[in-house]
């Protein structure tokens, strides 16, 4: 079936509602049909009201068949910059094979005779307006009435189609307005104020000393994408970052885990919390009682903590946006936490041409415009391409191209972020090195922060306080492994190494771990 076969099913489905509707209750469905002809005479009559109206409506808030044809007509002529009036709608109307069905000239004579002054044609755009959301509501209730009773509709489907039906209804015709300047800078004199009076953090903190002055924290309806290799760690760090928040700054956070298990999750929360190791709680070596005390009180924050954990497998888009709205609205979450982003699915069936990496261009959009539309951070996990590796003289650090499946991550994202970590890689003994790499940073400077990991905790930590200066050189020591003076400073000003994601280093030679 076509795209715009789909669309005249779905428009046929819905005023088939609405007729249902209306005869069940015994009532006419919201309407104006003398204000839908004020309106159109004065679009024929008055270019001004042209503006106006087209600012505001579309075709779905006529409800006379014959007054949205003439409707569509004029929007025709406008998108092609032609003359507005009687006779050059008349002409797209005969043009369209129409003009009989909505009674001729002599009805858009008619239309022209009824307007009303054109100071009064916004409010009357505002009634029809009204009125069409009425009617989308009821269209929208009664096929969630009509899913409630079929018993081939999950309960989960059901929820994600009411709302989604619902949205649609209300935002299908609204459109945000265009705002003056002056009011804007009003708004931004009042951050600029706020920040000046704070500790310049304007976001949600990441709770990494380092990291946040890269991006003064997780900034409203941004999207933030953190990519790595498998077994690098990604969950772990999203973790620390989705506790940090909560636990320490109070935060609400939702979690959408695709991969692990809320109790996985749980576990590597409480090692990180507790400081008791991850092995402990596996039961692989067991506790004392001392530490089962300390366990006890160490989880103390964690459960207080406003964490919210949803392990739905493979969510569909319609699922993920029912939910967060659901979440923002009755937990006020402030930032979301997506693990990860190629295990969601858009909805659509992968066949007639629809692939992955169109599938993953929707589920970035998507995620993109529900950060602004919530206007909270956004936070997906990503994979990258098993080709990194193998590229010609690669250091193992990911460049932008390495992200797998689309482009459109790169595009979509303010800030795209990787996690590295050399031993993983076998270029290093140290497993604990690690390095967060700031790849594309839409408001600020890319570069490298270096940090350290502890896995027996699974807790990433700043490097910074782990690092001293040699009063006897310049070298900076990490234990009894030497790390060269130019790598990082802590003693100058926070100026993080330049890393170039587009640039390429001969300074590693192929190993023999296949990765």
């Amino acid at each position: 079936m076509t795209q715009e076969k789909k669309r005249n099913y779905r428009r046929r489905q819905q005023s088939d509602n609405l007729l249902s509707a209306s005869t069940d209750m015994g009532n006419v469905p919201p309407q104006a049909v003398d204000v839908e002809e004020a309106v159109l005479g004065a679009m024929m009559v008055n270019p001004d009201s042209v503006d106006t109206a087209l600012d505001i409506l579309n075709s779905k808030c006529f409800y006379d068949q014959r007054h949205k044809m003439v409707f569509e007509a004029i929007y025709e002529l406008y998108s092609e910059r032609s003359p507005i009036d009687m006779l050059t709608v008349i002409d797209r109307l005969k043009l369209k094979g129409t003009l009989t069905e909505i009674g001729g000239p002599a009805k858009l004579a008619a239309l022209t005779q009824t307007i009303g002054t054109g100071a009064n044609v916004e409010y009357y755009v505002r009634i029809l307006q009204q009125k069409a959301i009425q009617r989308g509501l009821i269209e929208a209730s009664y096929g969630i009435l009509k899913d409630a009773f079929n018993e081939t509709v999950t309960v989960d489907e059901l929820i994600a189609n009411a709302s989604e039906s619902i949205h649609n209804a209300i935002s299908g015709n609204e459109k945000n307005p265009y705002k003056h300047v002056g009011d804007v800078v009003n708004r931004s004199m009042e951050r600029i104020s706020m920040v000046q009076n704070s500790n310049g953090i304007t976001g949600v903190h990441s709770g990494f000393t380092e990291l946040d002055k890269f991006t003064m924290g997780w900034q409203k309806g941004n999207l933030i994408i953190l990519g790595a290799r498998p077994s690098v760690g990604k969950t772990a760090f999203a973790l620390n970052l989705a506790r940090n928040a909560a636990v320490e700054f109070n935060e609400p956070v939702a979690f959408f885990s695709l991969e692990m298990t809320d109790v996985e999750l749980t576990d590597r929360l409480i090692a990180t919390e507790s400081g008791i190791s991850a092995d402990k709680l596996k039961g692989k070596i067991k506790m004392t009682s001392d530490e089962w005390v300390h366990l006890e009180r160490g989880i103390t924050k964690l459960v207080k903590a406003p964490l919210y954990i949803d392990e739905t497998p493979g969510i569909t888009l319609t699922e993920f946006t029912a939910k967060s709205k659901r979440l923002k609205r009755e937990k006020g979450i402030q930032i979301i936490f997506v693990d990860y982003l190629q295990l969601m699915h858009s909805g659509k069936p992968m066949q007639g041409g629809f692939s992955k990496v169109q599938e993953v261009t929707e589920i970035s959009n998507t995620l993109k415009t529900l950060a602004k539309e919530l206007e909270i951070p956004i936070i997906a996990l990503a994979q990258l391409n098993r080709n990194l590796m193998s590229r010609a003289g690669s250091n193992g650090k990911p460049v932008l191209s390495d992200l797998k499946d689309s482009g459109s991550i790169e595009q979509d994202a303010d800030i795209v972020m990787f996690l590295h970590r050399p031993g993983m890689l076998g270029m290093s003994e140290d497993l604990s090195e690690a390095e967060v790499i700031i790849a594309k940073n839409r408001s600020g400077q890319v570069g490298s922060i270096p940090m350290r990991y502890n896995g027996d905790l699974v807790r990433f930590e700043d490097a910074t306080p782990l690092f001293h200066e040699s009063k006897m050189n310049d070298t900076m020591k990490y234990g009894k492994n030497p790390v060269p003076s130019g790598s990082y400073n802590p003693n100058s000003e926070p100026v993080p190494v330049p890393y170039n994601p587009f640039e390429q280093s001969n300074e590693f030679i192929q190993n023999d771990f296949g990765l």
